[in-house]
Order: C-alpha cells, then sequence, then structure tokens
C-alpha cells in the first residue's frame, strides 16, 4: 500500500503533487531520481523488488531509494521511517548501507 501510494503521489501522470513538490520534499529532480533509481537498479540487484518469504512483494526499488534518499537530505533517524515507510530500523539501515555501496 506505501508503495502504491507513493507512485499515485508522485509518478503517476496525473499524481497529486508536482515535479516542484516532488524536488522539494526529496531534494532532487524527479528525473534524476528516475534516472539514479534505474541505474542503481542494474548495478545491485538488491534494489530490484523481491517477494518476502510469505509470498509478498517485498519493498519497491522507488521505496529503497526514497528512504536513502530521504536519510541523507534530511538526517532522519531509521526509527521515524517506521511511521511513514513501514520499514523496521534495520531494513532502513540495510538500505542505507546498500545504497552507499552502491553509489561509491
Amino acid at each position: 500500500m506505501t508503495h502504491a501510494n507513493l507512485i499515485n503521489n508522485y509518478f503517476n501522470p496525473n499524481s497529486v503533487y508536482t515535479e516542484d513538490d516532488f524536488k522539494r520534499r526529496f531534494r532532487i529532480r524527479r528525473h534524476v531520481f528516475e534516472r539514479l533509481l534505474h541505474d542503481v537498479q542494474q548495478v545491485n540487484p538488491y534494489f530490484q523488488q523481491k517477494l518476502d518469504r510469505a509470498g509478498h512483494p517485498g519493498f519497491s526499488p522507488h521505496q529503497k531509494v526514497i528512504v536513502a534518499l530521504r536519510m541523507m537530505a534530511y538526517g532522519f533517524p531509521t526509527d521515524s521511517m517506521d511511521e511513514t515507510y513501514g520499514m523496521s530500523e534495520s531494513t532502513c539501515l540495510d538500505i542505507f548501507a546498500e545504497f552507499c555501496n552502491t553509489v561509491v
């Protein structure tokens, strides 16, 4: 559900928020984010969506990269991501470490 909200709010043609809203919230232009998302997915399979042990889709690549960028842009603590993105602290730390290693 979090992925669907994220896509509907920012990435659909008739999204709730504009390009300027995206830039203000995530501190990056949407087209740059999409290029970064594509490149990160090509380099590191961690950023591709997989099924969890129950057979449900895991976190989407969009969610993973957004969390990493928000942590860098705003210095958000990992436990604050639970309320917004439904991710545990350890998952956020894993995502952040994978993102940083991939970019480096």
